[in-house]
């Protein structure tokens, strides 16, 4: 997961890639070039004044120094509808680190609060997706961090504008290739726009060669001639457009919280239904919840979510500004207490991963500050938090409404809109429905083949002592410890799949007890009479990944399986149906970047991570399985 960072140098106060030999932009002007080749020749300030569609896409090939973004930023920021989204996305094979970033970006005063802010943000590039919001959500920075001829091919996005940046074809070959221009047309809507500022006949010849209409102009400064042009067909798939923006969430866990909070900032009007007195009652309503990556080495499916998750939730939590009591920045250290977790945590610090750093015994002792007999890894940015604090943070929004003390029963489909039905009274209705109830999504007829596995987790709640203050971070093994708060530390948790009991048991109590032995042994703790503790059902899968997205029509599948070759796009959809639930107990990581990737869908924005990622999250994936439909099982299913 390690970064490979631009080598830069500084020639005249301008950067200049050693490793391409060429420079990022115009010695002469480097805003004036950005402002002529893309601002101007992709027609965005006429474009952006007559704009209509809630959403404007660019996507550009070489972040670089991140100056067209800031550009394009700031006369979307002047013209633009201010109920608009403007998306951009940038691939980069070298991100250029912080500190050049931050060099080249002071080039320009009057940018200079549009820099500050991306800066702020700009950490932690790994390969995969960044999402970066500006502007209360309305202005988002997509960051692929690796080679664009593979990274385009897992972005699902719908383009409007393309800026093709990058250094000149004779300098980066590999860049410039043909499957390079049939994916952006593949991404294209009709009538997109290109411009670049190479007239170099490969990218014109291979524009034209997939549809593109061309032309040449003059160039910016002691450029000669550039390329421009447009799209006039698209392969894109057109979407309805929605009527009303209404929806429904089943489930006022961090789920439904997260959800709804990505669809209110969207511009969505959400009913969250939630069938106990308040938000927060289940699995959601322990008192600490520890947020961390649980990470192995290699780029599987399981570390992209657990990645990209973290990540997204750290960003979310700074958007929010959660109240001090509702949060501790502690970091999170995993002990290497056996030889398979030593073996795990040696392979991911062998791979360079971003958020943590080895430590041996006595560093980890420092650092706890309780002795420890091993080792392990360091995460800075782990933290705990209070999972209901979070979630009323998330709902706090004029776009959401909440409705509690009422269980939904039963779904019916009616006049292209669902209704959502207790015993005897319909609670609503909207076109757009979307569970995140748990294992309480399997009650639905509907939703019946998405096949999740509650498993009871019990926590106990340690009277904190003399010693046990000592502790300064979350120490984990197979289960965790934190730092006191409210007079006590959350030991946990107990595991124990098929089991819907929620009755606080001794012998749970016995099982977190002998943890602790592995987590803090050189603490004594005070045991009353009757320790305090809280026991919850975990929602998860048989692959540990959770379910994000499109639920299917299984009466249409069972009743005319489709072909193995079949494409997703040939599956019969309940449209408006969605689904996002089995977290386990990674909740925190997983639940907020899943409901990102849901309301994505839903409003038909650029997706936050790969469609390999979001077609593993398929809630109808077992099904599929079981039916010998394993392409499809893994295929990202859009909206029809």
């Amino acid at each position: 997961m390690n970064t490979n960072h631009a080598q830069l140098e500084w020639q005249n106060n301008q950067p200049y890639s050693s490793l391409y030999g060429d420079v990022y932009f115009s010695s002469d002007s480097g805003l004036a070039e950005t402002q002529y080749v893309f601002l101007q020749h992709n027609h965005l300030e006429q474009r952006w004044n007559n704009l209509s569609a809630d959403i404007f896409t660019i996507a550009e090939t070489g972040f670089g120094t991140g100056l067209n973004f800031l550009c394009a930023w700031d006369l979307w920021n002047k013209i633009a509808p201010k109920n608009a989204t403007l998306h951009f996305i940038s691939t980069e094979l070298h991100p250029v680190s912080l500190s050049d970033l931050e060099k080249a970006l002071s080039l320009w005063p009057e940018l200079a609060s549009l820099s500050k802010s991306l800066t702020e943000q700009y950490h932690d590039l790994f390969p995969g997706w960044h999402r970066f919001e500006f502007d209360q959500s309305q202005v988002v920075l997509t960051l692929l961090v690796g080679d664009v001829n593979h990274t385009l091919p897992e972005l699902s996005a719908k383009v409007d504008a393309w800026f093709l940046d990058g250094f000149s074809p004779a300098k980066n070959p590999d860049m410039w290739l043909q499957p390079l221009f049939q994916n952006i047309a593949k991404l294209s809507k009709k009538d997109a726009t290109f411009a670049t500022f190479t007239s170099a006949s490969v990218v014109r010849k291979g524009l034209e060669s997939v549809g593109f209409v061309v032309k040449k102009t003059p160039g910016f400064g002691k450029k000669r001639e550039m390329l421009s042009g447009y799209y006039p067909s698209s392969s894109q798939i057109k979407t309805p457009a929605i009527k009303e923006k209404l929806a429904i969430i089943i489930g006022g866990g961090l789920a439904g919280a997260s959800t709804a909070q990505a669809m209110a900032k969207r511009g969505w009007k959400v009913r969250l239904i939630e069938r106990h007195e308040v938000l927060a009652q289940e699995a959601s309503g322990n008192p600490l919840g520890v947020l961390y990556p649980r990470i192995t080495a290699g780029d599987s499916l399981l570390n992209q979510m657990a990645s990209h998750g973290f990540l997204h939730t750290l960003r979310l939590l700074k958007r929010l500004s959660l109240k001090q009591e509702g949060i501790k920045n502690c970091g999170v250290l995993q002990l290497s207490f056996n030889q398979r977790e030593q073996s795990r945590i040696e392979s991911v610090l062998a791979s360079n991963n971003p958020f943590a750093f080895g430590v041996d015994a006595k560093k980890a002792s420092q650092l706890a500050g309780t002795k420890l007999t091993h080792g392990g890894m360091f995460i800075p940015k782990g933290a705990y938090l209070n999972p209901a604090a979070l979630c009323h943070a998330l709902t706090n929004h004029k776009n959401i409404t909440i409705q509690t003390s009422n269980q939904v029963l039963r779904l019916k489909r009616e006049s292209e809109e669902w209704q959502v039905w207790n015993e005897a009274a319909m609670l609503g209705q909207a076109p757009v429905l979307i569970l995140a109830s748990a294992n309480d999504t399997m009650l639905f007829e509907q939703t019946a083949h998405c096949t999740l596995q509650p498993v009871r987790g019990q926590i106990s709640l340690l009277p904190a002592t003399l010693s046990s203050m000592s502790i300064k971070t979350v120490i984990c093994t197979e289960g965790y410890l934190t730092p006191a708060s409210a007079g006590h530390h959350c030991l946990g948790a107990s595991f124990s799949p098929n089991d819907c009991t929620t009755e606080v048991r001794k012998e749970d109590h016995q099982t977190n007890l002998e943890m602790l032995k592995h987590l803090a042994p050189a603490i004594d703790p005070y045991l009353p009479d009757q320790l305090e503790g809280r026991a919850a059902i975990r929602c998860t899968t048989s692959d540990y990944l959770p379910m994000a997205g499109l639920v299917l029509d299984t009466q249409s599948l069972i009743n005319k399986p489709p072909r193995p070759s079949s494409y997703s796009d040939q599956l019969k959809k309940m449209d408006g149906l969605y689904i996002n639930a089995g977290h386990g107990a990674k909740g925190l990581v997983n639940a907020p970047m899943c409901a990102e990737i849901v309301a994505s869908l839903i409003n038909g924005d650029p997706l936050p991570v790969s469609k390999s990622l979001v077609g593993a999250l398929n809630p109808n994936r077992f099904l599929l399985r079981e039916m010998g439909l394993k392409k499809l099982a893994t295929s990202l299913i859009e909206p029809s």
